[in-house]
């Protein structure tokens, strides 16, 4: 179902909101074990990519423009195809594509391995299948689209090594599958949270994620565009 009616800035809205992000709160999670596999820095600058899902695009997107490294990122949808990848189609749940984030990022300031780290500890709760806080469908699913080999074994390796030392109080349920496309969202949908700080939903569902990450990830967080 699509989220919550953004424009209903009510009391009722946002306490129903509060109330269904209550299992969303990145804050209160410890930080999980970095990766035990992962590549090493690049001896040179350059530009990578990676494609994540962890439910509404708006708070994944928010948490990694602030990551350190991070060069750039888009809202969009992955999973299904070019001619289904709207906001109305996506939302109506049946186009195969979950909303997703494409972040493109210097592998000389960070690894593919500590986006993951990122992406499991303060971004999503990966044990929610197809929702998160009051967000529910396959478009809400979490999901990482990979676009090489390295990809692929890193996300595996590392969903086993959480899943292995019970990390999370139940199984990771994190779909690691070959990306068949990336597709733009809409306009209004980029950098919303930074343009909409006031939104109820912003300020309870994502704005404690990005605090996560300063907290958690002090050497990793950066203001975004200086502010």
């Amino acid at each position: 179902m699509p989220r919550f009616n953004i424009l209903r800035n009510t009391t009722l809205v946002l306490l129903t909101v509060i109330a269904l992000c209550s299992g969303c709160k990145a804050a209160d999670r410890p930080m999980i074990p970095a990766p035990t596999t992962d590549v090493a820095l690049a001896a040179t600058p350059g530009k990578q990519t990676a494609v994540f899902a962890g439910g509404c695009f708006w708070g994944t997107q928010a948490v990694f423009e602030h990551v350190r490294g991070v060069l750039a990122t888009t809202t969009g949808y992955a999973g299904g195809s070019a001619s289904t990848a709207t906001y109305d189609q996506v939302t109506t749940e049946t186009t195969g594509h979950a909303e997703s984030v494409q972040v493109v990022y210097d592998p000389s300031k960070i690894t593919y391995g500590r986006l993951l780290q990122v992406f499991f500890t303060v971004v999503h709760d990966p044990t929610q299948l197809n929702r998160q806080g009051p967000d529910v469908g396959t478009s809400y699913r979490s999901a990482i689209f990979t676009l090489n080999d390295d990809q692929r074994r890193l996300s595996e390796a590392y969903i086993a090594q959480l899943n292995a030392a019970k990390v999370f109080p139940k199984p990771i349920v994190t779909q690691v599958t070959p990306s068949k496309g990336f597709y733009r969202a809409e306009d209004y949908h980029q950098d919303y949270a930074l343009n909409n700080p006031g939104n109820p939903y912003i300020l309870v569902c994502d704005r404690p994620k990005v605090e996560a990450l300063k907290k958690q990830f002090p050497d990793l967080y950066v203001p975004y565009k200086g502010k």
